[in-house]
């Protein structure tokens, strides 16, 4: 296997790399995906942060966790009354592990399906065309040569020197999907996506959840209207969020973990069972390359790529989270399927990075896409918005009270009509945004998605209406008619 000529070798089988991998190999591509990534069991497995503790994991605990939540607390509601619920948190554990096997077997079948070889162990970048391979288990390197190399080693979690990992009781976000019982007291640092979906999990199963955010705004990437709904929301489901709140310093005390922060001028200090740190993710770049390889890098250790995904060495290529834009895996996924058309056809279309939908799938969900209103005003962009709350939605009023919690907000160019952005929080919605990624696509104006039969009663009804509202139209809600 190690000596077959590839036209392609990738780095990485995350999203971004084993995606590629599919693609080159659709196209026709001899490929080749090294990935040193080591499952749970000790064993490889393909599909890296994102399905073996990231994206996967979280969505089947916080799946499992509010069906849990439900069943104690809203069924009454419906009329469903139930007794004795128990939580089985070993055979939770087991069906979110469950979860992953299935889905990581299944890039693996489609490995062979379509001929990729699956290197298992370290690779790196030695210079165009030569990739380093260093097997699992061996200490000498073999050297693989490939027309063309991509890069895909993901990101992997920041960590905090005033709050050391131990593996236990201070843990980072892959950690934390995989506690043997459920905390009494949970602290986590943090309130952004990570934080805040982990925090809903433990919540749930019955923590006292604390999250620590140093910044002094909720979700300054999100729209701030949505931002400050989400916020109230959520701590009224009882998390308890406290912002500009700066870490000192976390250690662990017999069976405590002590953490010491700071708002404003005060100082205050906490007791936690475990203390999770959920401050955001970093590049893989540490050992990508070797250094005569000259691979250039920025100053916040990123691969250093055009519009295109060409690195500065002729045939190398990087994607997914090691270069610019957001750490999304369905944006390095189609990074690295606009590549291996590129290696494949000499062009292909760009990544539309203007129109990534961005989720967070707590309960509500947050969801958006496109630009916030407080980034068409500070570039003088002209705009109108229409909002629909899930309070006037039929489908959500009959799902129950919870899920007529939130609203749409969409936003159009004041003089074209082209929509501009979209801002969710409430049920579903991390498919509905999906609407409108689409309609932002094809250059679609609000009244085109506002003149589109949606059936009804359905919780997409709300993205219509808001549509209607850009102008003052909504049919299910009293909105002044804007003066023509």
């Amino acid at each position: 296997m190690a000596d077959k000529k590839y036209q392609v070798i990738i780095v990485g089988a995350g999203p971004a790399g084993y995606v590629a991998a599919i693609r080159c190999a659709q196209l026709g591509l001899a490929t080749a995906c090294i990935d040193r990534w080591i499952g749970a069991d000790g064993k490889p497995a393909l599909g890296g942060t994102c399905l073996n503790v990231g994206c996967i994991p979280s969505k089947a605990l916080l799946e499992s966790s509010e069906l849990y939540a439900r069943s104690r607390e809203a069924m009454a509601d419906h009329g469903i009354r139930v007794t004795g619920v128990e939580l089985d948190l070993e055979t939770l554990m087991q069906r979110k592990e469950r979860v992953v096997r299935q889905l990581t077997g299944g890039i693996e079948t489609l490995f062979k399906a379509h001929g990729i070889d699956w290197l298992q162990g370290r690779g790196r970048l030695l210079e165009p065309q030569k990739v380093g391979w260093l097997p699992h288990g061996r200490k000498r390197e073999k050297v693989l040569e490939a027309e063309h190399i991509i890069l895909a080693p993901g990101s992997r979690p920041v960590k905090l020197q005033v709050a050391p990992l131990d593996g236990e009781s201070i843990v980072d976000s892959s950690g934390a999907l995989a506690f043997d019982r459920v905390p009494r007291r949970l602290g986590i640092i943090g309130a952004g996506v990570i934080g805040l979906e982990l925090g809903s999990v433990w919540q749930r199963l019955g923590s006292e959840v604390v999250l620590l955010e140093a910044q002094p705004r909720f979700l300054a990437m999100a729209d701030q209207q949505i931002a400050t709904m989400a916020l109230r929301t959520l701590r009224e489901q009882g998390l308890d969020i406290r912002l500009d709140a700066r870490v000192l310093s976390a250690s662990r005390f017999r069976r405590q973990v002590k953490v010491a922060y700071q708002q404003g001028e005060e100082r205050f200090e906490e007791s936690f069972d475990r203390l999770v740190v959920a401050v955001g993710r970093r590049p893989n770049t540490d050992d990508l390359a070797a250094p005569e390889a000259g691979l250039l890098l920025d100053e916040r250790g990123l691969v250093d790529v055009d519009e295109r995904c060409a690195t500065n060495l002729p045939n190398v290529w990087a994607i997914g989270d090691v270069v610019r834009g957001p750490m999304l895996a369905h944006k390095g996924s189609e990074e690295g399927v606009s590549v291996a058309e590129r290696i494949a056809w000499g062009d292909a279309p760009a990544v539309n990075y203007e129109v990534i939908p961005s989720v967070i799938y707590t309960e509500p969900e947050i969801a958006w896409v496109g630009r916030t209103e407080q980034q068409l005003r500070s570039l003088a962009i002209p705009y109108r918005s229409g909002s629909f709350p899930f309070a006037a939605s039929g489908r959500a009023r009959a799902m129950g009270e919870g899920s007529a919690v939130g609203s749409v907000k969409l936003l159009a160019h004041a003089e074209t009509d082209e929509i501009l952005g979209a801002h969710m929080i409430g049920p579903g919605v991390s498919e509905l945004v999906a609407e409108v990624v689409v309609a932002m696509e094809m250059g679609a104006s609000a009244e085109d998605l506002g003149r589109t039969v949606h059936a009804h009663p359905t919780l997409s009804e709300a993205v219509r209406e808001a549509a209607l509202g850009v102008e003052g139209e909504a049919i299910h809600l009293f909105t002044p008619r804007r003066p023509s």
